[in-house]
C-alpha cells in the first residue's frame, strides 16, 4: 500500500494539540481541512486512550466553516440530519449521503475525462501539467465539489453516451425523490 493511500495519522495530545506524524509538527483544524481538500484522508487518534476522534474533528471543521458564513448545508438539510439522529432504528441517511457523494466524485472524474477526450490540445507536450493545474484550480474554486453547473461539452461534440447519461440522471432524480418521500414519512 502506497504511503498516500494510508490515512495521515494525527495524534491528539492531552493538551488537545494536534500532531502531524508525517511532518512531525503541530497542526490546526485549518491545516487538517487543507489536507483534506488536497485529497488526503486523515485519522485523528487520542494519544493516551487510542480512541479514534476523526469523526468528532471533521464535524468540528464543518461547524467552524458554517459559522464563518461558508454555508454549504442548507438549514433544511441540517434539520433533516438532526431528525435522522432522533429517529429510532436504522436511518437511511448515512447510506444516502455516502452514495450521493460517491456519485458526485464519479461525475467530476467523468467530466474531466470527457473534457480531455474532446480537447484537441491533449496531444500537446506538457498538456498533463497544464491539465493538473486546471484541475487544482477547478477544485479550489468549487471547494472540491466538481465543475460549476453551467459547464458542459459543446453541443456538436456530445455523443450518444451523453444523451443516455441524461436518462440515468432522470432515474437518479426519481430515486432521490422517492428517498426524500420516505424520509418525510419517517418524521
Amino acid at each position: 500500500m502506497a504511503e498516500k493511500d494510508k490515512p495521515l495519522l494525527i495524534k491528539r495530545y492531552a493538551s488537545r494539540r494536534l500532531y502531524n506524524t508525517e511532518t512531525s509538527d503541530y497542526v490546526t483544524l485549518d491545516d487538517i481541512a487543507s489536507l483534506i481538500r488536497e485529497g488526503r484522508e486523515v485519522q485523528i487518534v487520542d494519544l493516551k486512550s487510542g480512541d479514534d476522534l476523526t469523526r468528532q474533528y471533521l464535524l468540528q471543521i464543518i461547524a467552524e466553516h458554517e459559522s464563518r458564513g461558508e454555508s454549504v448545508l442548507p438549514v433544511d438539510v441540517l434539520n433533516d440530519l438532526v431528525r435522522s439522529y432522533m429517529t429510532p432504528g436504522a436511518s437511511v441517511v448515512p447510506q444516502f449521503l455516502q452514495a450521493s457523494f460517491e456519485m458526485l466524485r464519479d461525475g467530476q472524474s467523468q467530466m474531466m475525462d470527457k473534457m480531455t477526450s474532446i480537447n484537441p490540445m491533449a496531444k500537446m507536450p506538457g498538456f498533463e501539467l497544464m491539465q493538473a493545474q486546471q484541475q487544482a484550480f477547478m477544485k479550489a474554486m468549487t471547494g472540491g465539489l466538481g465543475a460549476p453547473s453551467g459547464w458542459s461539452a459543446p453541443e456538436a461534440e456530445k455523443t450518444a453516451d451523453e444523451s443516455e447519461g441524461g436518462e440515468d440522471l432522470d432515474a437518479i432524480k426519481k430515486q432521490l425523490a422517492e428517498l426524500q418521500a420516505k424520509l418525510s414519512k419517517m418524521k
